[in-house]
């Protein structure tokens, strides 16, 4: 049941007559009942976690002081090597308890990235020190674990039936200053395309999310996990109004592999694909705001293919769900386990169509351009439509091509400072050089070199 705004006495009306809602009634010096989120929060609260980590760095030194006679001159003690100095730094973040039993604790990757302890602060003053269970930094997600009892968790929701204007709550540690509760709505959804992370399928809301929020709850007035607070857009340094959580669908989907295998592993389908744009909505004959997702490449024997999906076909919905964009699909696929079979309603010809496509290993179509060059292994390539140039369609997890700062979208129009127009090209450019490489590529209109080695 979704809660939305239509008067104050229609708010108060229903917070009334169901008690097990959010936001229930208290009362006014006079007796007159008003909203509140606070009985949904003494439930909530003791679920979201501050999440303290420890690390050990290398201070910065004079290396003057491993030179023999600089230590001579100055009289310093005769030892071989001086020791570089460490320093020990402290980072803060917030977590959410969504197995009370297990003691599993959800956060964000960077929160915890490079720790060298971690430790879980809880609501009435207990803390632990707690295991690292695995991580997902594509989607930056991290699932830790604590030894504790009597401990509360969030119920999670399914973030696909959230719209544009729900209300919802953030809860998390900003600045340092304790457990804080902001309010907002679903200003929008299914964002991408911000750079922040490797799947990006976010939720917008202008509930305040601020430094330290990282890791904490996004929920409904139902007191259901929605989301995970994870970034803001921040010109000034402090919040604006726009922050973004990870969906609870896709941060439950990377918990269960990490529980379950310890890593994500992420299947593909073996296809290659590209945003709509206004000249190929004309060129495929596509009415006019036609949305959805081209394909512009089927691997041979991938599970696409034996499913029937062919170069041409726009790909309108993945189980149920709209796909708009190639950020938005990957995310889709993303979630999927392997062996796991996926519906999709495509467009070919005018028509609309239903396919269903098994999710294959990665391996599989991983190694797709191992022949062409060992550091673009992971990499789905394909001609430019305009023979212009080499387009990057996808890029498999957890492979060389996803670290070496090619996107999906890019265009690989040089190589070793040689012009490429084609795949062919691109090959005959690369093979001067086996250990590294230099790319000119245009990113939405830019042109930008690469370094790849």
């Amino acid at each position: 049941m979704k809660i939305r705004l239509f008067t104050l006495a229609a708010l108060i009306s229903l917070t009334m007559s169901n008690p097990s809602h959010a936001v229930l009634p208290s009362f006014d010096a006079e007796g007159r009942p008003l909203p509140s989120l606070a009985p949904m929060l003494k439930s909530v609260n003791p679920a979201v976690v501050n999440i303290s980590t420890y690390s050990t760095q290398n201070n910065r030194y004079n290396p003057l002081l491993n030179d023999p006679f600089f230590r001579h001159f100055f009289n310093l003690p005769d030892q071989r090597q001086f020791k570089q100095p460490q320093k020990r730094q402290q980072s803060a973040g917030s977590g959410v308890i969504v197995d009370a039993e297990k003691g599993v604790v959800m956060t964000n990757y960077h929160v915890i990235k490079g720790a060298d302890e971690i430790q879980v602060a809880l609501l009435d003053g207990r803390s632990y020190r707690a295991k690292l269970l695995g991580s997902d930094p594509e989607l930056d997600i991290a699932i830790v674990e604590i030894d504790a009892d009597a401990l509360t968790d969030i119920p999670i929701a399914d973030s696909n039936q959230l719209e544009v204007g729900d209300f919802v709550v953030a809860i998390g540690n900003p600045f340092g200053l304790g457990q804080t509760v902001t309010t907002g709505v679903v200003s929008a959804l299914s964002r991408s395309g911000l750079g922040i992370e490797g799947y990006e399928d976010f939720i917008q809301t202008d509930a305040s999310i601020n430094p330290g929020n990282s890791g904490g709850a996004l929920v409904n007035l139902r007191g259901e996990l929605v989301g995970i607070n994870t970034a803001i857009i921040s010109p000034a340094g402090g919040n604006v109004g726009i922050g973004f959580a990870i969906p609870a669908n896709m941060a439950k989907a990377s918990m269960t592999q990490i529980i379950r295998h310890g890593e994500v592993r992420r299947g593909q389908i073996g296809i290659g694909i590209q945003d709509i744009t206004p000249d190929l909505r004309r060129a495929f004959e596509l009415k006019n705001g036609q949305r959805g997702v081209l394909v512009t490449e089927v691997a041979e024997g991938s599970p696409a293919e034996k499913a029937g999906l062919n170069a041409g076909d726009v790909i309108l919905e993945v189980n149920g769900q709209t796909t708009t964009s190639t950020a938005q699909l990957r995310s889709q696929i993303g979630m999927e386990t392997v062996g796991e079979r996926v519906k999709l309603k495509i467009l070919r010809n005018g028509k609309t169509r239903q396919l269903k496509v098994k999710i294959g290993e990665p391996e599989a179509f991983a190694s797709t351009n191992q022949a062409l060059h060992p550091l673009l292994a992971g990499a789905q390539l394909h001609n430019s439509p305009d023979g212009q140039g080499v387009q990057v369609a996808n890029l498999a997890p957890n492979t060389k091509a996803a670290y070496s700062g090619l996107r999906p979208g890019d265009i690989i129009i040089a190589a070793n400072k040689q012009r490429v127009y084609n795949i062919e090209s691109l090959r005959r450019a690369l093979q001067s050089n086996a250990s590294s490489m230099l790319l000119q590529i245009n990113r939405n209109g830019a042109s930008l070199f690469i370094v790849i080695r």
